[in-house]
């Protein structure tokens, strides 16, 4: 409906080749963090640090290769600092019990004043070209964070289907008590849950510095929040209220149309906030309500 209301206000525009395209930019990096998020709802967890572990992951690396490391040694960094956060996350939360919105809060909070130490609470810039065509570079048109997008979330949704670790983290997202009757390692599945959303969401923050050529410690700040809106809205499509891949990514095109084509339609940027926070609502309520139902 989205996609039908834009085109009718704007049909010269809307679906356009560089329009769909643009579109597909825009949400790449966003795919890939509520990719990252959708595997710690899955377990029934919650992480909100994933926005302030890619900025940090972007500005660890940044500040590295400007400093003289190789590129693949700085992105490698980038990648450990990421999926170390996420350990951080999981050892509090899985063997510690403790509730996951309050440790990943504290961690975020932790992060966000990393990240500031780290670029000095400055913008980095001037990369290796190299660098930068890991975000601005193009195969047959399009860009190459979109193939990055989808190889990750191809990699995930194979992980979450078709491996052991997916189906017992499935199996801890039902009823935990069951599954750790069944014998399975319930605080190490949730960790690992962890570990993997922070090194995913690293990917996301240092390719976000490679397309935008620059790094901040506030850099995509709004993924966060838009990584949680893409899972719950995916919640309401597919498998009635339950964190799922094929949802999350429906929810994130559902996202990226409906930012791109306000901005299409000149519509004020404070009223497009309005209306995200109107939809996450909705879709939290909606997510609920379903969820109440199984």
């Amino acid at each position: 409906m989205l996609v039908l209301f834009f085109f009718l206000m704007r049909p010269d525009v809307f679906l356009s080749f560089v329009n769909v395209r643009n579109i597909l930019y825009q949400v790449s990096i966003l795919a890939i963090i509520a990719g990252a998020q959708t595997v710690v709802m899955v377990v029934g967890d919650f992480d909100l640090s994933v926005g302030a572990t890619s900025a940090l992951a972007g500005a660890t690396a940044a500040a590295c290769m400007l400093g003289g490391m190789p590129i693949p040694a700085a992105i490698a960094l980038g990648l450990i600092i990421g999926a170390l956060i996420g350990l951080v996350n999981g050892l509090f939360v899985a063997y510690l019990n403790l509730q996951p919105f309050i440790v990943t809060l504290a961690v975020m909070t932790s992060v966000v004043g990393l990240a500031f130490i780290v670029t000095q609470g400055t913008t980095l810039f001037n990369f290796s070209p190299d660098f930068n065509a890991l975000g601005q570079g193009r195969l047959f048109e399009i860009p190459l964070p979109v193939y990055f997008a989808v190889v990750i979330c191809l990699i995930l949704w194979l992980v979450l289907r078709y491996t052991k670790l997916g189906r017992e983290w499935h199996a801890i997202g039902g009823i935990v008590e069951v599954s750790r009757l069944s014998g399975i390692n319930v605080q190490r599945s949730r960790m690992l849950a962890f570990v993997i959303a922070g090194f995913v969401s690293a990917i996301g923050g240092i390719l976000l510095a490679a397309r935008l050529g620059s790094a901040s410690a506030v850099q995509g700040e709004d993924n966060m929040m838009f990584s949680v809106a893409a899972v719950f809205l995916g919640m309401t499509v597919i498998r009635s209220g339950a964190a799922n891949l094929g949802g999350t990514i429906i929810g994130v095109v559902i996202i990226g149309v409906m930012s791109n084509g306000l901005n299409i339609l000149g519509v004020n940027g404070y009223v497009q906030q309005v209306v995200t926070g109107i939809i996450i609502i909705a879709a939290v309520t909606l997510s609920s309500i379903k969820h109440r139902e199984r």
